[in-house]
């Protein structure tokens, strides 16, 4: 696969305050595109990285109704991916993608 086609499965890396502290136990958390499999998300973190994926979690938040400027608005559907790398491989999501 293309470096185009890695880049639309993997929109993000989530540096939130609980993606930091599970990177410790070297898993990293991706948003990724809501149609992404497993299989594309484990391609694509090891076609662009160069690491070895051990294993792929995922999940999908719905989105929720909130409201802006008093009028109801419905937030999209996110989807997170859970990426647990192999022992003894690094991944430095600061850098950038």
């Amino acid at each position: 696969m293309s470096k185009e086609h890695h880049y639309a499965i993997i929109h993000s890396p989530s540096i939130t305050e609980k993606a930091t502290l599970i990177a410790d136990t070297n898993t990293h958390v991706f948003n990724v595109a809501r149609r992404a499999t497993k299989p594309q998300i484990k391609a694509a973190i090891e076609g662009l990285f160069g690491v070895k994926v051990e294993a792929v979690n995922t999940l999908v938040r719905k989105g929720k109704l909130k409201r802006f400027k008093g009028r109801p608005a419905l937030l999209s559907d996110s989807k997170k991916a859970y990426v647990t790398l192999a022992a003894g491989e690094r991944l430095d999501v600061t850098t950038g993608l």
